[in-house]
């Protein structure tokens, strides 16, 4: 070990992502580069949403959150660290990102998305990643129906358990409200229809060992940093796919499940989203485990 700085060189982008030609062809890279994705939220999968596609070399950023870094945090999350609690979330996680691209163009929405502001943050977006907190249902719906109306494929990774479910709402098929049909509800019973309707399979039922910690009326939820990590994986590799061109995307009502502390994953396919009959009974029995 030494205490002599290190050294720093002038960055090049070729140089920077030149490992990932092989899986991706030279004349793809510019193409990944010159896209823009938008991702609402920098926290628990956020975060790490935005360095995983900012080392896949995405050079282009809409980035919201509204929220600080809390010690809370500290499980999880990408951006938090002892020297960053008390910061902004979007100011820690743009200066991490430029620390790996220091070309990136990022439009920050530092006030998080709101019904004023959702137009400007989906403009221009080639994507849209879903990072919101589990519980922002509105701001949340609202932004996956704009992607629709637009035609913008938006991704949305839940960290569930020791492993993501994952759903992908694509131009012209089935969109965010006719799968999980949150309109009208309740908001408890809003809550209880997206957590089901990300993961159909619910493999991560099986170990959950104390159930009162998945609290839906107060808004708390326990958290691994795997499950992070891993819906970031699966993200980055979805928003390849889409952005490429290339490679069979599984959209809703088709989705996927991967747990790694049961060593499983599973398709999942629910034509009419929780309206169908099997979701409805997954449904009733969730109402009666988490809404007592």
């Amino acid at each position: 070990m030494t205490d002599a700085p290190a050294r720093s060189e002038p960055f090049d982008y070729e140089t920077a992502f030149s490992r990932t030609i092989g899986w991706i062809t030279r004349t793809e890279q510019p193409i990944l580069r010159a896209k823009r994705v938008a991702i609402a939220g920098m926290g628990g999968v956020g975060g790490s949403h935005m360095l995983t596609l900012a080392r896949l070399g995405i050079q282009s950023f809409n980035v919201a959150d509204l929220d600080r870094f809390g010690i809370e945090n500290l499980n999880r999350q990408a951006g938090a660290f002892q020297s960053t609690m008390g910061q902004p979330k979007v100011d820690v996680l743009c200066r991490m990102a430029r620390d790996i691209n220091p070309d990136l163009d990022i439009n920050t929405f530092p006030g998080g998305v709101t019904h004023d502001n959702m137009e400007a943050f989906l403009s221009g977006v080639d994507l849209y990643v879903d990072g919101l907190d589990f519980f922002v249902l509105d701001i949340r719906a609202k932004l996956f129906a704009m992607c629709a109306e637009r035609g913008i494929p938006a991704i949305t990774a839940a960290p569930l358990g020791m492993g993501a479910a994952v759903l992908a709402f694509l131009p012209g098929r089935m969109t965010f409200e006719e799968y999980f049909r949150l309109d009208g509800q309740t908001t408890d019973e809003q809550q209880l229809r997206f957590m089901v309707g990300l993961a159909p399979a619910v493999l991560h039922q099986p170990y959950l060992v104390d159930p009162s910690a998945v609290d839906l009326i107060n808004h708390k939820g326990p958290s691994t940093p795997m499950a992070c990590e891993i819906c970031a994986g699966i993200a980055g590799t979805l928003a390849l796919k889409i952005l490429l061109g290339r490679g069979r995307v599984l959209a809703a009502p088709h989705g996927m499940h991967f747990d790694g502390y049961r060593n499983k994953l599973v398709h999942t396919w629910r034509p009419g989203g929780n309206n169908n009959p099997l979701q409805r009974l997954i449904l009733s029995v969730a109402r009666r485990r988490f809404m007592r």
